[in-house]
């Protein structure tokens, strides 16, 4: 990443009979990074993808590229390519011709389109399967090819929109590593779709968290997951235990539990919620762990995940169960059983604390 904004969104909103699906979007998408646009279903994310792509238009705000308005231009006069889930791929032509087909329609030179479409079908590790027609390619390898028809009229931005929701668990993984893979060696600004956090969280270099059309928080994975702003931010980004309680001298008070220790920038008495995450816990059998939050409860629940094990805790007086990941390799995690009482503890360090 350079560091220069090449699309810029100032303002931007867009109504559907009265309801803003976009409200008041304000953001910046850098040179060369792999930015992901994280929410549920109906936050505004596609429509917001829709308005960089060309493809539908703000009813206020402006659309910029390297400073300058397109909000204006239309789609086919951006350089700006949207990559759809469905591929479209057209299912009569080779490989090698579905990738030229952009090539060609701007007429450019035969040795020209030959070039680059050598070039790229190296690069997506397709050369074998130059000659086969969609039909006979598998999930990922269409995927790629979508993705090499993309990126070989080389766009300023590569729009995706849920690229990968079509394939399964294991070949979806394979093509996030693969996407990022290709971004870094293309240098060409990606932006992705995605209401799936762990996707977000492996391929982005900067996440943009949308919910009911705002943008509520802007940052690398890393600090979203780590210090995240809201208790939303905190829910949606992986799993996290809230503490229910109130802000007090040194932490938060909880009803039963007493105080516990975490950064507090909330006035003594509002109501808030400690968020913790679950592999930041640590157990012990008998006492509490020194310098540590901690709340005593009892095993209900536990499932092996293979890298690591899932227990549920239930804690006197709260109504959530307290999740737990510790590594299957952990001393003692294989000595755990449920009905077993058992301390949660986590350094105050770890805890986030929060007002919604």
């Amino acid at each position: 990443m350079t560091g220069n904004a090449v699309i810029g969104l100032e303002d931007v909103t867009r109504r559907f009979g009265g309801i803003a699906a976009v409200d008041a979007v304000t953001l910046d998408l850098l040179e060369g990074e792999f930015f992901a646009l994280l929410g549920p279903s109906g936050c505004g994310k596609t429509t917001l993808l829709r308005i960089v792509a060309g493809f539908e238009r703000p009813d206020e705000g402006a659309v910029l590229l390297d400073g300058r308005d397109i909000t204006a231009l239309r789609a086919n006069r951006r350089p700006i390519n949207l990559m759809f889930q469905s591929y479209a791929l057209f299912p009569h032509m080779s490989v090698r011709a579905n990738i030229a087909y952009g090539l060609e329609m701007e007429r450019l030179a035969r040795r020209e389109i030959v070039r680059r479409v050598d070039a790229i079908l190296a690069m997506t590790e397709l050369t074998a399967l130059a000659d086969r027609r969609p039909a006979q390619l598998s999930g990922g390898q269409q995927q790629r090819v979508a993705l090499a028809r993309a990126v070989v009229k080389r766009p300023r931005v590569l729009l995706l929109d849920e690229p990968l929701g079509a394939l399964d668990k294991t070949l979806r993984e394979q093509m996030q590593l693969e996407l990022k893979r290709l971004q870094e060696e293309l240098g060409i600004t990606f932006v992705i779709v995605t209401h799936d956090q762990e996707e977000a969280l492996v391929m982005a270099d900067r996440i943009a968290l949308m919910k009911d059309g705002r943008i509520v928080q802007v940052d690398t994975p890393r600090t979203i997951y780590e210090s995240p702003a809201s208790r939303f931010a905190a829910g949606f980004i992986g799993m996290t235990n809230f503490f229910e309680g109130e802000a007090s001298e040194g932490g938060m008070a909880i009803t039963g539990l007493g105080t516990l220790a975490v950064e507090s920038p909330l006035p003594v008495g509002t109501r808030c919620a400690l968020s913790v995450r679950p592999e930041r816990i640590r157990l012990s059998k008998g006492a509490r762990l020194d310098d540590c939050n901690a709340v005593e409860g009892t095993v209900t629940a536990m499932a092996y995940h293979g890298q690591d094990i899932g227990l549920h805790v239930a804690v006197p007086g709260m109504e959530r169960r307290v999740l737990v990941r510790i590594p299957a390799s952990e001393d003692g995690a294989a000595g755990i059983a449920t009905g077993e009482t058992i301390w949660c503890n986590w350094r105050p360090e770890h805890g986030r604390l929060l007002k919604d």
